[in-house]
């Protein structure tokens, strides 16, 4: 297997920012740094891809983005701050979708490559220790990650882990014993597995068992049958749910209605995203809510200092609670503090 800039920066006792400046801009780097990395890469037989370095020779005011959809508006809504903020610094914007495959990424991210894009705006399937991100960060092409929250990386997103703690902490609060988290597909997203962690946090830290996830397609519009079973059996069903995003949540109350279960007086339902339809919804969903054009600014704003040679940087914006609904207390006085 090649080895990549994560390899080099673990050998040389570095960070992969410092190997990329000493790789691409080695007059930035202590000399003693620089060798270090230097001799890594050496010893590694280590060669960077040098596409992107090739690309940025000439300025085209393009900027690629990389979702995983547009069919959910979280990302129709970080698109559109992208592209609002992009445009008023004169760039244009190109968009390419993964729908949730990471065997799709490589060739998005190759594609906006060839088209002479000056930065990318990115969501991966995964961000630890991804080929891709390191093989574009030692080329030296400036990328933002929006939604993933990674500590290695430049990103832009929620705290993922914390704010699913906070959306099931108001389902505690409220007197449920019984909850079971919904998601999509923990190896296809990140984010999900690190909101279903935040899931097992408030659980445990409330004394109770945080089971293992229902999980259906990212894709899917339809609740499996196995999984509509377990939801609406009342000798077995839990008295709340909490989803990894809203669009399961929709998918969930819809299901729920049509096989003749109440929401929130047989069930309790919290989402994540914040999708401003949730509020037309009769009843209103409760929902964990993201900044998402706050997301797709912020991107932008960070990419564009990368791309006047400043340093790479990330930002953790703040999250709220809509605790509206579909949220019931089973408690005789629901409790009254607010929410984060």
């Amino acid at each position: 297997m090649a080895s990549t800039i994560h390899d080099v920066a673990e050998l040389a006792g570095t960070s992969i920012a410092t190997v990329s400046r000493a790789l691409n801009e080695p007059a930035k780097v202590r000399a003693s740094t620089r060798d270090r990395v230097l001799a890594a890469a050496q010893t590694l037989s280590f060669r960077p891809n040098l596409l992107g370095r090739q690309l940025r020779s000439v300025r085209t005011q393009l900027i690629g983005v990389v979702l995983p959809d547009v069919f959910n508006p979280v990302f129709g809504e970080c698109m559109q701050g992208i592209e609002e903020s992009a445009a008023a610094s004169g760039y244009r914007v190109l968009l390419m979708t993964t729908r949730y495959d990471s065997s799709r990424e490589a060739h998005a991210i190759g594609t906006l490559l060839s088209q002479r894009v000056d930065g990318l705006i990115l969501t991966v399937a995964k961000a630890a220790g991804h080929p891709l991100l390191d093989e574009l960060a030692c080329s030296g092409v400036p990328y933002q990650l929006v939604y993933n929250h990674s500590a290695t990386h430049p990103c832009v997103s929620v705290d993922n882990r914390g704010a699913a703690r906070d959306g099931v902490r108001l389902l505690v609060a409220q007197g449920h014993r019984r909850v079971l988290m919904l998601t999509g597909d923990l190896g296809a997203s990140d984010r999900a597995a690190q909101r279903y962690q935040g899931y097992c946090d408030a659980l445990e830290e409330a004394g109770l068992v945080a089971e293992a996830p229902l999980q259906i397609d990212f894709n899917e519009r339809a609740l499996p049958p196995p999984i509509l079973q377990r939801l609406t059996d009342p000798r077995d069903r839990p008295t709340a749910l909490f989803c990894g995003n809203d669009l399961l949540a929709l998918v969930v109350m819809r299901a729920l209605r049509e096989a003749g279960v109440r929401v929130p007086a047989d069930i309790s339902i919290v989402g994540f995203d914040g999708l401003a339809i949730g509020e037309l919804l009769t009843p209103p969903l409760a929902t964990v809510c993201q900044p998402n054009r706050d997301i797709g600014a912020a991107a932008w704003r960070h990419l564009l200092g990368a791309l006047e040679g400043g340093p790479t940087s990330s930002s953790i914006l703040p999250h709220r609670i809509r605790a509206d609904g579909t949220a019931a207390s089973l408690l005789p006085h629901p409790p009254s503090e607010c929410l984060p």
